[in-house]
């Protein structure tokens, strides 16, 4: 079971005591910036990667409604499967929109230490 790790904290961010980039060494903190980046990413916007990402920025202006809603939820749970899927398991998704946003709720198990967890993110354009 990891306790700790080292890796880049997202968004990328300087430490100005250490002259270096900003670390992440809080597992759940961690996994948590992988989902919003799977959940942020358009798939194609990453060159060597270009399955990877939901690209839900892009429904933000789509017709309110429930085919927008259901469209949102399965495009959010086939991506972070596909990604993240040996991490975490994603237990449910509710997608609610309005005028210029989306408000999207992620209910998911870390593997790695059996935990439920919550992952709130409101998406604007």
């Amino acid at each position: 079971m990891p306790t700790s790790i080292r890796a880049l904290h997202h968004p990328l961010q300087t430490d100005a005591g250490a002259q270096a980039l900003r670390r992440e060494s809080d597992y759940e903190a961690y996994v948590a910036q992988l989902i919003k980046q799977v959940l942020l990413t358009n798939p194609g916007e990453r060159i060597q990667n270009p399955s990877f990402g939901a690209g839900v920025r892009r429904l933000v202006f789509s017709p309110i409604g429930a085919a927008t809603v259901s469209l949102a939820q399965a495009m959010i749970y086939k991506a972070l499967d596909d990604t993240l899927g040996d991490i975490i398991r994603v237990d449910e998704v509710v997608v609610e929109s309005s005028a210029s946003r989306l408000d999207i709720s992620v209910v998911y198990t870390l593997y790695a230490r059996m935990s439920q967890r919550f992952l709130n993110l409101e998406v604007t354009l």
